[in-house]
Formats: structure tokens, C-alpha cells, sequence
């Protein structure tokens, strides 16, 4: 018999992981002025952001329908994280841009994250999470920013 752990247990640990982090990440956002974020706002600022400026590009890009994209950047923009304009070339649509509070969570996020990963870094030891991310990145996709988590998750 072996002493591997059994195979569903690794993709469970990969999200475990994520989830942990997710979920400090969002406390600590919080606790620095941004109760209202949410997981799934993420991915949605970090599409708008790199150029997902219309609810069809979003939905596109995060690989669900237009009117789910719709219904995320209403609730962004409900919270003041996104706002909307008509498109000067073309006034049938509205071009979505993250405020200045939008901006600023994305910024935090990013610095949470470093110290998050400088957390894991004291714990496991330096030359261990390098090794862990360089595994990462061999057994991934070289895309780092495929948003389409929404659309896979919601089964789109």
C-alpha cells in the first residue's frame, strides 16, 4: 500500500490554499476600508482593469453570458468600486471604468498578497516557496491572468 495521499486530495489542498488566502485577503480588506468586496469582485476589477471595458468583453473574458457581467459591474458600481459612461464612439454602449475606490482596493490587494506570500515565505522557508511556485508554474497554463474562473465555476 502506499503512503502517497490519495489523488482527490491534491486538487483539494490547491483550493483549500486559494481559499485561505482569499479569505484573509478579504478580512484584511476589510479592515482597510473595503467591507463591501467580495471573491468574484476580484477577478471582475482585475478583467476591467486589463481592458475589459463593456459588459460583452467582460462577460467574454470572464466567460460568462453578457447579462451575468451586467448584473457584476451593477453591484460594482452600487458599491462604487466601477462607473459607467457612454462610449463616445458609439453611444448604444457604456464603456465601464474602475473608480478611484476601485483602484485603490486592487492596490491593497496587491500588498496584502506580498505580505501574505512574505507570511508563507517565514513559515515554509524561502527556497521551499520558490520551489512550490516554480512547481506551480510547470504544471500550469504560462497565463497567469485567465479570469474565466466565474463561467467555469458557474458551469457556462
Amino acid at each position: 500500500m502506499s503512503s502517497d495521499a490519495p489523488g482527490f486530495e491534491l486538487p483539494l489542498r490547491l483550493f483549500m490554499a486559494f481559499r485561505v488566502l482569499i479569505d484573509e485577503l478579504h478580512a484584511e480588506l476589510a479592515r482597510q476600508g473595503h467591507p463591501d468586496m467580495r471573491p468574484m469582485y476580484g477577478f471582475v476589477l482585475q478583467a476591467i482593469s486589463r481592458g475589459s471595458a463593456t459588459a460583452v468583453d467582460l462577460g467574454r473574458t470572464l466567460g460568462v453570458s453578457k447579462q451575468a457581467a451586467g448584473k457584476m459591474i451593477e453591484a460594482l458600481e452600487r458599491v462604487g468600486y466601477v462607473e459607467r459612461s457612454p462610449d463616445p464612439k458609439d453611444t448604444r454602449r457604456k464603456i465601464v471604468r474602475l473608480t478611484r475606490h476601485g483602484t485603490d482596493a486592487l492596490a491593497r490587494s496587491a500588498q496584502i498578497f506580498d505580505a501574505m506570500r512574505n507570511r508563507w515565505a517565514k513559515t515554509l522557508g524561502h527556497e521551499r516557496l520558490r520551489a512550490l511556485e516554480a512547481d506551480l508554474r510547470t504544471m500550469t497554463p504560462p497565463d497567469l491572468w485567465r479570469l474565466d474562473v466565474p463561467g467555469w465555476f458557474g458551469g457556462q
